[in-house]
């Protein structure tokens, strides 16, 4: 049915409308990006006049409240595992006796870096709804398993598929690429992608509580004896964290109604069901949404199409065979197809490269470095997981630093020369640097708990703001396969920590070939590294709505 003329004049003012708002005032940068990203003009127009409804009409309310909740619980999931595969490693160690026990963290990165580049494409190919729901069942159903593992074999095979499930929480839940949250929310509360890094701090913590009472319980004292039968604590931390994050995925699945992603859908040119999903979000907010579907295509020039000639909804099945078989890297090149959109790209791929080799260097082993760095203690488990336990809560403040300092850039834009957001990341990505090099020089418990909390509270900082920028500049038809390829070099160079600790440093911790502290000093080198690369980006996002 053709539009009425009225129907045309409405949709014309609001799309005029959109391009004069303030709310959804876009750089020259943010904007070349999007259009020469392989994203139509279409999309762009489309995609900005749902910005605009959901800053002025949605708004901010129940619907965007339960989704903060379930992806936060996704992202604390991701780190509950990285943590938990840290925790467990000295018990490891003296129960089942490997060569070299670092080989768990390096099952885990397998995982990660199949999960992480499946799921982050999937949820291009497949939408957000589907990757987002099966993820953390995997994890969960294998962290139970990985628990009762009798040998070193097993338990890193089960490590590694548990890894799979959890690869997938990051490109499609938000960390660090926020795709299912980022894309229903308003401009005016895009900040809080950067709060959603302090569940991945929780995350840490919650595994430490975990782990400080019952490996500090069930665990052996003695390295020379350790039956299965004494040293139960790995594995009730195990089945802990698995039933967790098995009941995470019930409130996913089951509980929670969650809406496929609009611009998803728009994209793939399913303006029917992207009306309806925003119709059933203004609702459950409690609002009315006037957007019509007359309104939503005619404001890129094309004509409405009846609802007989809209694309019917397709069964998971039928999603799955119709997206694979279409299948090519049409998602992919796009991320590069202008100079500079290839800069920031091969930019932001570095930096989640090293940081990702230099995160778990230094974090992932840190029960092994906190065993073996200080020589005044008593050299209990119990004073081990305390002091992690310290460090795990000092985390959480630095994600709330970084949320307040990038929701101040979001009001004040261009404030610093350098840009809010890169400006923020260099600083405290110097600064967890600078820590991680005073960690090496300590050698009293008070040092070595002093520095390691100052660096695990930058690192959540830098994360933080790390987490907001990457998906901010990537437009929605690309920014699952955007944010898996992050995701993937993130993971792939992170499987070369466990080999640079090996390479470094024997089975008890004591220096190979030069010094003990050989793993620490690349991470920290790294960090510096990465700090320089920040500021070479050349799209700053601070104030800017994600396309």
């Amino acid at each position: 049915m053709q539009p009425t003329e009225n129907t045309v004049d409405i949709a014309d003012t609001k799309s005029k409308d959109v391009e004069k708002s303030p709310a959804t005032e876009y750089s020259s940068d943010l904007d070349l990006a999007a259009r020469e990203d392989g994203v139509s003009a279409t999309y762009e127009a489309k995609s900005r006049l749902i910005n605009e409804y959901l800053q002025t009409e949605i708004g901010f309310g129940r619907y965007q409240v339960q989704l903060f909740l379930l992806t936060g619980l996704g992202w604390a999931a991701d780190n509950i595992w990285l943590q938990g595969v840290a925790i467990i490693l000295p018990q490891i160690q003296r129960e089942l006796n490997p060569s070299r026990v670092e080989f768990a963290t390096l099952s885990l990165y397998v995982g990660l870096i199949l999960g992480a580049t499946t799921w982050g494409i999937l949820a291009d190919l497949i939408g957000r709804k589907l990757s987002f729901n099966i993820t953390l069942f995997i994890a969960g159903v294998f962290g139970i398993a990985a628990g009762g593992a009798n040998n070193f074999t097993t338990l890193g095979a089960l490590v590694a598929c548990l890894g799979f499930g959890v690869g997938g929480n990051l490109p499609v839940d938000g960390f660090p690429l926020g795709a299912i949250f980022l894309e229903h929310v308003p401009r005016s509360h895009q900040w809080l992608l950067t709060l959603l890094s302090a569940w991945w701090a929780l995350g840490q913590l919650f595994a430490s509580l975990v782990a400080w009472p019952l490996i500090g319980n069930f665990s052996c004292q003695d390295a020379s004896f350790c039956p299965k039968e004494s040293n139960m604590g790995w594995r009730y931390t195990f089945y802990t964290l698995g039933g967790v994050t098995f009941l995470m995925w019930v409130m996913r699945y089951v509980v929670f109604d969650l809406q496929e992603s609009s611009k998803y859908l728009i994209a793939k040119g399913r303006d029917e069901e992207a009306l309806a999903v925003l119709q059933r979000i203004a609702a459950k907010n409690g609002k009315t949404l006037t957007l019509t579907l007359s309104q939503l295509q005619s404001v890129s020039g094309t004509l409405p199409t009846s609802s007989s000639s809209q694309p019917s909804k397709l069964s998971t099945a039928q999603i799955l065979i119709k997206s694979l078989s279409s299948f090519s890297f049409s998602h992919v090149t796009p991320l590069f197809s202008t100079r500079r959109l290839a800069i920031n790209t091969t930019i932001t791929l570095l930096l989640w490269g090293l940081i990702g080799l230099a995160y778990p260097l230094f974090n992932g082993f840190i029960t092994l470095y906190l065993t073996t760095q200080v020589k005044d203690t008593d050299g209990s488990v119990g004073a081990t997981y305390r002091s992690y336990t310290i460090i795990s809560v000092l985390g959480v403040p630095g994600s709330v630093i970084a949320c307040l300092v990038v929701d101040w850039t979001r009001k004040n834009p261009g404030k610093f020369s350098l840009g809010g957001r890169k400006l923020t990341m260099a600083v405290s990505t110097a600064l967890t640097g600078v820590f991680l090099y005073l960690f090496t020089t300590s050698t009293s418990s008070a040092a070595v708990l002093g520095y390691s909390c100052a660096s695990g509270l930058t690192q959540n900082a830098m994360y933080g703001v790390l987490y907001a920028y990457t998906p901010e500049v990537f437009p929605a038809p690309h920014r699952g396969t955007g944010d898996a390829l992050c995701s993937a070099f993130n993971r792939i160079t992170g499987i070369l920590a466990p080999v640079i600790k090996i390479v470094t440093t024997n089975a008890d911790g004591s220096a190979s070939n030069g010094t003990a502290n050989g793993p620490i000093f690349v991470s920290a080198t790294l960090f510096m590294v990465s700090s320089a690369l920040m500021l070479l980006l050349p799209i700053e996002t601070a104030g800017k709505a994600a396309l």
